[in-house]
């Protein structure tokens, strides 16, 4: 498989990670939303110190291309300014918080949520990628996505305290969650997790008292962009928006708040649109069913382009496909039914599986593949 680079940690905005079209700036908006004022701001300081460009990722954050090491400094004192990132680099870096999108104010999630980044000097010093998701609603609907520790709704109806790998998780009584979860992840450190990077991969037995024994619930309908009780929801191409047209629609729309799903999906609080310039209303529209990283040249981890081939090949396409820049898989962590990686300008084919499995054939071109899945 292509050679890559496997970084051991994720950025953040004080950590920005350098890619092939400049400074890549990530940040977590606290609970996952930002005021109407946060998101104006954010489109603003993408257009003047970025690219534009503003990706949201499998853990609903956000970030911002194309910045220059000479405008970075400016920007995060932008974003401190709007109360998006943290002043101390250390505090920012334990907000890897993934919640439920559809929160409301006062229910489990945002409760547990906000206890949580309030602790959040209270946190062991846990792996750059290790990931917290707090799922509390009414039916879980992130069972499918990233977390390493994982507070939802279980089937008896009550919250459980989930460890990534295990199929079932521990019950919590009502107001300890937050002490629960900080334990856990003190085992974790305790255990030798650190040498394991991921909860998943960390084979020690779990302690006494977090005994799995009851599963989750089961998950909720899958989101699509649409009307929603909390506004409207409108899919980004491939997780990504221009600072532009998300103003624009922010402005068009009087939406009062923009929140952040891990689905390509944004929710304009108070907005009553159905579709607008420069995003997608049709579940159906390749851009949104399938995966396909931003690839070369603005990877420099990427050897190919890969977005414009997903487009073309997705409706062809029996199942989910995956288009990587190369064998990291950024873009989608879970197998998918065809996944294409680039390896030095080419494409290797992986079916039912991930980009980093071993390729059932390998050196094909771009025109080859469009042949292979009936496209011309």
């Amino acid at each position: 498989m292509s050679a890559f680079a496997v970084r051991g940690w994720c950025p953040d905005a004080w950590r920005p990670m350098l890619a092939g079209d400049g400074l890549l700036v990530r940040m977590r908006p606290r609970l996952g939303r930002l005021t109407r004022e946060q998101a104006l701001g954010l489109c603003a300081a993408a257009l003047a110190y970025g690219n534009g460009a503003i990706d949201l990722t499998s853990r609903g954050n956000l970030q911002l291309r194309g910045i220059t090491e000479r405008r970075w400094q400016g920007l995060i004192d932008q974003l401190i300014a709007l109360d998006l990132i943290d002043a101390d680099p250390g505090l920012e870096a334990r907000t890897a918080i993934l919640v439920a999108p559809d929160w409301r104010a006062g229910d489990d999630t945002q409760r547990i949520a906000a206890a949580l980044l309030a602790r959040r000097g209270d946190w062991p010093d846990l792996p750059g990628k290790i990931g917290v998701t707090i799922d509390a609603g009414p039916a879980p609907v992130l069972l499918a996505d990233p977390g390493d520790f994982r507070i939802e709704r279980g089937m008896s109806g009550g919250l459980i305290l989930r460890a990534d790998g295990h199929a079932e998780g521990v019950a919590l009584a009502a107001g300890t969650e937050v002490d629960q979860l900080i334990e856990l992840g003190r085992w974790y450190v305790a255990s030798g997790g650190r040498e394991a990077g991921r909860m998943a991969r960390h084979r020690a037995p779990l302690p006494g008292w977090a005994t799995p024994g009851e599963a989750p619930a089961p998950a909720a309908a899958a989101w699509q962009p649409g009307r929603h009780p909390l506004g409207s929801v409108l899919g980004a191409p491939f997780g990504r928006v221009d600072a532009a047209a998300l103003a624009a629609c922010l402005e068009a729309s009087a939406a009062t708040a923009l929140r952040i799903t891990p689905w390509r999906l944004l929710i304009l609080e108070g907005a009553t649109i159905d579709t607008a310039a420069g995003f997608v209303a049709d579940p159906h529209a390749p851009a949104i069913t399938a995966d396909a990283c931003v690839g070369a040249p603005s990877c420099p981890q990427g050897s190919v382009t890969t977005r414009d081939l997903a487009l073309r090949l997705a409706p062809h396409i029996d199942g989910r496909l995956h288009v990587s820049g190369c064998a990291k898989g950024c873009a989608r962590s879970r197998p998918a039914d065809v996944v294409l990686v680039g390896r030095d300008g080419r494409f290797d084919l992986v079916l039912a599986g991930r980009a980093g499995d071993p390729p059932s054939r390998t050196g094909l071109a771009a025109d080859q593949l469009l042949a292979l899945f009936g496209t011309r």
